[in-house]
């Protein structure tokens, strides 16, 4: 099975963000003829492209974190980036707002945005030598030699 790297995401992501925005008006009628709804969703394209090239990032840079062994901080920085900042923002600029629907997915586009950084800022501040000594020590620690093995079978 074929793996895509982190920083193959990251291309698709801006790839098809770029696709949204150069596409933007021909979009909607891959599925429908209405001009009604093709202005609309010509309207939300930018939000689309943006929503693309993030959802592009976040997750490499959350699997980066998790990997390192930091899934609680990276738990504690998604509920903190999507229901205290994007869920209220979008509830404020959708409903408090005449933005509406633009209001409601630029607030969820807050929310990610600001997991983005924070997820840059601690793959930046992580010291990745001392992650792998971690790592290293893990490994020698929990693995056992095949010569180990077989003697304690035996016993």
């Amino acid at each position: 099975m074929y793996e895509v790297s982190e920083w193959q995401m990251s291309v698709i992501g801006a790839v098809f963000f770029v696709l949204c925005l150069v596409f933007r008006r021909n979009i909607a009628y891959l599925f429908t003829n209405d001009e009604r709804v093709a202005d609309t969703v010509s309207d939300l394209s930018l939000l689309l492209s943006f929503s693309v090239l993030l959802n592009g990032i976040y997750p490499v840079l959350s699997g980066v974190a998790i990997g390192a062994g930091m899934q609680a901080t990276v738990a504690i920085v998604n509920l903190v980036c999507f229901y205290l900042i994007g869920i209220p923002l979008g509830a404020l600029l959708g409903y408090l707002t005449s933005l509406d629907i633009k209001g409601i997915w630029i607030g969820m586009i807050g929310g990610i945005l600001s997991q983005t950084i924070t997820l840059v800022y601690m793959t930046w501040r992580t010291n990745w030598d001392d992650e792998v000594k971690k790592a290293t020590e893990r490994l020698t620690r929990f693995y056992l030699k095949l010569d180990e093995n077989s003697e304690q079978i035996s016993n």
